[in-house]
């Protein structure tokens, strides 16, 4: 099928699948797609490879990775991950930046990490997990007593459920009787009807008094199974690490990439720019490198209008229950790059014109909040706001079901909001991917000694923005493999033909030089004596296991 898609809307996994293969099919210069893995439920984890090829293969180049839909509901960022393939394929050619960041880097996008969890969101009859559909940690679909969230009146939503109780903590607005608002402290007037509020759905073993809030029978959250700080004590953490198909599969795939310099993964919500760490603060980090995230983030700041913050510092409620075992910690503390997780669409933002604060991940918004997102859902969007009408509950008799479809309104952009939300992020991306390293060769040059020796030499530079080892965490801990130069073609006197040269700087390191004084810490001159007859060409090739390779040709 051919599937039109303007990024109005969230496509199925089926839908997905084809618009990637047509995609590729029609830009097979620029574009590839395979599967790097399979899903706890069978489906293929689908990764577009985009590049120009015409100019070298994918992993000679320096490259940025993007991921996104680790968690089922947050759909948005699968939107965002698949206009960043759009972007780069419509402004190859036409886009400077684009066409330079195709014709010397590599994009690697995987844009639904999760593809099970959100065949469930997305489905007629939702079901809302936090991530994988796998049992865990029972190995069955064990329900534990309490309530359970699903769409009870089959409409395609999971809403909430108002119950009449006069010590409930909710009551109707004064003007607005359809948005509920806390009890305060000291009470309500006499006379306020007042209720009990639960998320719309069905309750296990009713004991006829209490309802406890159950955990899912589906309780991972594959945003903790990466390896780094991984810990039984972090929620839905699974058995081990890379323990779920689809994290392990992703890992694997990350790490036959060794030329990615640069990793992003696409979440909801919050409109925020998010970075490692997550578990010490930035005091426990290299200063250069967090130098460096900030330089990064202001950028992304002026291009998106999100601002950079870090997890720990800035968004830890609790800084003893840290969240740890992240993609974002991984890529950096295991593979010494740098690594963001876009937290995209802030509704508070939308409604205010103020960020929300942090306390919104833990308390919720604030009664102004809520009432300034009601006001502003009511204007703009009625439908994510329902009525609340009488219902037969088959475990609590009469309740009534209405108020907000959370899911989409909080966590995710409306349809016809979702291309202005996403499409400032491609051009960060393609920033983020122009400031990798890359291996050059500026200079070669064969110097006659006599007879048949012949003295070789290459001019190799780093000229891109971070150093070939890119971090300074990765440099301290040997986490990036030396620069090597080869020479073929001849023989090599003295010497062995392959010269490992270590790493070279990139132009971030005047940003520590006081004064114009520049230097040449990102360059080398590599050399050899050889013997070939006049007139043998040598090859020499230049490689750097992130920063890219290249060849060079010398008639002696």
């Amino acid at each position: 099928m051919t599937v039109s898609f303007a990024f109005d809307r969230f496509l199925r996994y089926d839908e997905m699948t084809d618009w990637l293969h047509e995609t590729a099919a029609a830009h097979p210069q620029l574009m590839t797609v395979e599967s790097y893995g399979r899903s706890y439920e069978g489906r293929h984890l689908w990764l577009a490879t985009i590049t120009d090829s015409s100019t070298g293969s994918h992993l000679t180049k320096p490259a940025h990775w993007v991921d996104a839909n680790i968690h089922a509901v947050e759909v948005t960022g699968g939107v965002a991950a698949l206009h960043l393939i759009h972007h780069l394929l419509a402004g190859f050619g036409d886009d400077a930046m684009v066409t330079e960041a195709l014709r010397t880097r590599t994009f690697y996008v995987a844009p639904r990490v999760n593809p099970d969890g959100v065949e469930w969101a997305l489905s007629d009859s939702p079901q809302f997990r936090r991530s994988s559909v796998r049992p865990w940690p029972w190995s069955d679909a064990h329900q534990a007593p309490g309530l359970h969230p699903c769409d009870l009146t089959g409409d395609g939503r999971v809403l909430s459920m108002r119950i009449a109780d006069p010590h409930g903590g909710w009551a109707p607005a004064g003007d607005q009787p359809r948005l509920m608002v806390r009890v305060p402290a000291e009470g309500a007037p006499a006379g306020t009807p007042r209720y009990r509020m639960l998320r719309e759905g069905e309750i296990v073993d009713h004991d006829g008094f209490t309802t406890p809030t159950a955990a899912p029978p589906q309780s991972l959250d594959m945003n903790r199974n990466f390896p780094a700080g991984w810990g039984t004590g972090v929620t839905g953490s699974g058995d081990h690490p890379l323990s779920e198909p689809e994290i392990d599969s992703l890992v694997r795939a990350i790490v036959a990439r060794p030329n990615i310099c640069g990793y992003n993964a696409y979440h909801t919500a919050g409109g925020v720019l998010l970075r490692p760490s997550g578990t010490v603060a930035d005091s426990a980090l290299p200063p250069v490198d967090v130098w460096v995230w900030k330089h990064l983030g202001e950028r992304g700041t002026a291009l998106t209008g999100y601002t950079a913050h870090s997890v720990f510092e800035d968004f830890t409620f609790d800084t003893s229950d840290t969240m740890s075992g992240a993609g974002d910690d991984w890529a950096y503390d295991h593979l010494g790059v740098y690594g963001w997780t876009t937290e995209f669409w802030d509704v508070i933002q939308r409604a205010t014109g103020s960020k929300s604060g942090n306390h919104i991940w833990y308390t919720g918004p604030t009664e102004a909040e809520e009432r300034a997102v009601y006001d502003w859902a009511a204007a703009t969007h009625p439908e994510m706001y329902a009525d609340w009408a009488p219902f037969d509950h088959p475990q609590l008799g009469a309740v009534e079901i209405g108020g907000w479809d959370e899911v989409f309104l909080w966590d995710n952009a409306p349809t016809d909001m979702l291309l202005a939300e996403v499409r400032p992020h491609a051009q960060f991306a393609v920033y983020q991917a122009l400031c990798s390293p890359r291996v050059e060769i500026l200079h070669c040059a064969a110097t006659w000694l006599g007879g048949d020796s012949y003295r070789v030499e290459a001019g190799i530079a780093n000229t891109g923005w971070l150093p070939t080892y890119i971090t300074e965490k990765a440099r301290k801990e040997s986490l990036v493999l030396p620069l090597v130069a080869e020479l073929t073609g001849a023989t090599v006197v003295g010497a062995p033909a392959r010269q490992e040269l270590g790493q070279l700087g990139g132009r971030l390191d005047l940003q520590f030089h006081f004064g114009k004084n520049d230097g040449s810490a990102d360059r080398v001159l590599a050399s050899w004596v050889v013997q070939a007859p006049k007139g043998s060409v040598v090859t020499i090739a230049v490689s750097h296991q992130r920063a890219g390779s290249q060849t060079a040709t010398l008639t002696l």
